[in-house]
């Protein structure tokens, strides 16, 4: 296909290589939430020795705002089967049938390896786990925490059981700035070799280890709208394509249609759980709308949700829907007394008041292309969780299936990771491995935080709920400017990094937007607003890298296994 112009560095900063101290590891996991902790006490049992990588504190994670919970079959009145099916019935034909079978499969044992280091999840007076539904689940099979904060829950019980692991070194706040390759000149044969970083006492450090997997969580903060932390930047997925890894179906971004809102205040996610129990969502007037959607009403796919919630704030001229719970056949503060204490906060009585909603961006479904273990096609380089694409979610994924994904492969990657730096030889950091970067002019000062507040709009106007091509071409357009100046000018920190890998995640979705003429799952144009089968494909990128610098993409299509048909 088409290959669009890039103007991309390598490297996000000057260094070299021999000047820098190392720190030498079997393996490295970056990212401390669900799918990286689980990847390197996985790792660690391999007995290989762990090094940890946390942007900000160990705790400060996707999964620790993660409220639903984790989707297991664990009811005898549920199957294997009917997880499988609900899936992929939801991934809209862009599901790997290996992967959802590895995964769903995997999904009792998930939750039996967290309860066997402590996590405790709601259970009845009998001590069998209660279970709840969420849209697009036939059964009710979500595992929960203290209502709706299962994530704190998980990422509570796995920092507990790393920081006792003596094979795990944990560094914190420890800025991760690409990935070093060990043949920079021949990216065919080229080999993972290490992390470049920089500590939280402002020094520049090499990883060294033959087997890193990124964990690194999704790129929210890439819309002014978001469910996800200030960390969910898109860093790792940046770093995997300026390393010569594929991307896939980065152009479809769920969108959770229910989010706290109030003028100025962070956006709070309101679970879709609350919705399993019986919340019901109306407008301005108190109408229920989603009646008039979908037959599931407010447990339909979140995709349908969110677009009905657009639609409605619009013919009614609000800037929110409302979520009423005072239906409920219990009572919605010990149902969910997180949910409860929030809205407290903001005058909100959520037995009786209803809670001011919208849409926010919430998951991003593509990511690095791995495989049903989590090997991505750099030798070395893994991916597991959000930042990875393995298939599983086609283009919608379905509630609480991520967690159970990071659970089941970070535990599949870290086994073999280990496995695998036993087996090879030691790769050495090239000691001439070097990248030398303009000194920005002084007398020209960038506004980063300005900049960054510019992106997170344009993507959500252009790249958000709903696109069309003149839309997308306009964002491309701007990116690409944007891209440019922020690399020329911008100093070299964190600050600058980030935005550069969120430019650069922006242009990459959006490229696979304009790419995909239909409409699937979360991707919906409303200059083709129906769905094509000859677009029953994954969408790849990979960059073109010519002597450090990256001047182009490469597009291409991935057929689907035909078996996900059958299965």
């Amino acid at each position: 296909m088409n290959s669009p112009a890039l103007e991309l560095s390598r490297y996000l900063t000057a260094f070299q290589a021999r000047r820098l101290a190392l720190y030498r590891f079997d393996v490295v996991v970056l990212g401390t939430g669900a799918a990286g902790a689980t990847a390197a006490l996985a790792a660690a049992r391999g007995g290989a020795s762990v090094a940890l990588i946390a942007k900000d504190q160990i705790a400060e994670t996707n999964t620790n705002y993660a409220q639903g919970g984790v989707a297991a079959v664990l009811s005898p009145d549920d199957s294997l089967e009917s997880h499988r099916a609900d899936t992929l019935a939801l991934g809209c034909g862009l599901c790997e049938p290996e992967v959802v079978e590895r995964v769903i499969s995997g999904g009792p044992g998930a939750i039996e390896r967290l309860r066997s280091l402590g996590a405790e999840f709601d259970s009845d007076a009998r001590g069998r786990l209660e279970l709840s539904r969420e849209g697009g689940h036939s059964h009710a099979r979500i595992v929960h925490a203290h209502g709706a904060a299962t994530g704190v829950e998980i990422q509570r019980t796995l920092s507990r059981a790393v920081a006792a692991h003596p094979e795990i070194a944990t560094f914190e706040r420890c800025f991760a700035i690409d990935l070093l390759s060990a043949n920079e000149h021949g990216r065919e044969q080229a080999n993972i070799s290490g992390v470049l970083c920089q500590t939280q006492r402002g020094e520049m450090v090499v990883f060294g280890a033959d087997q890193v997997i990124l964990a690194t969580g999704g790129g929210g903060q890439l819309y002014r709208e978001t469910t996800n932390p200030t960390i969910a930047t898109g860093d790792g997925v940046a770093m995997a394509f300026r390393a010569g890894a594929r991307l896939r179906d980065l152009e479809f971004f769920q969108f959770h249609p229910t989010c706290l809102y109030i003028a100025g205040a962070a956006r709070v996610l309101i679970s879709e759980i609350v919705r399993g129990e019986g919340g019901i969502l109306r407008d301005r007037s108190g109408a229920r709308f989603m009646t008039e959607y979908h037959p599931s009403a407010e447990l339909a796919p979140r995709d349908v949700v969110s677009r009905a919630c657009v639609d409605r704030m619009v013919k009614t001229g609000d800037t929110n829907v409302y979520l009423d719970l005072s239906e409920l056949d219990r009572d919605p503060h010990r149902l969910f007394p997180g949910i409860s204490r929030i809205c407290r906060y903001f005058k909100i009585d959520i037995a009786k008041d209803p809670i001011p909603v919208r849409p926010g961006a919430h998951y991003m479904v593509g990511g690095v292309r791995v495989d049903a273990e989590g090997r991505s096609d750099i030798d070395g380089l893994w991916a597991v969780g959000e930042c990875a694409s393995t298939g599983l979610h086609g283009a919608n994924r379905m509630g609480s299936n991520s967690l159970l994904e990071g659970l089941v492969l970070g535990e599949v990657a870290g086994r073999l990771a280990a496995r695998d730096a036993k087996r090879s030889s030691s790769r050495s950091i090239e000691s001439e491995l070097s990248f030398a970067r303009t000194t920005p002019p002084t007398d020209i000062r960038l506004s980063i935080e300005d900049m960054t507040y510019s992106l997170k709009s344009l993507m959500w106007r252009q790249m958000g709920i709903v696109r069309a091509q003149a839309g997308i071409e306009d964002a491309i357009s701007k990116l690409e400017f944007w891209t440019r100046a922020v690399s020329a000018l911008a100093p070299a920190d964190n600050k600058s990094w980030e935005l550069v890998n969120m430019l650069t995640l922006a242009r990459l979705a959006s490229e696979s937007a304009l790419m995909r003429v239909e409409s699937r799952g979360v991707h919906f144009r409303t200059d083709h607003p129906t769905t094509d089968p000859a677009w029953r494909v994954h969408t790849n990128l990979a960059a073109q890298d010519e002597g450090g610098v990256i001047r182009s993409l490469a597009l291409e299509r991935e057929p689907i296994a035909e078996s996900a048909l059958a299965l």
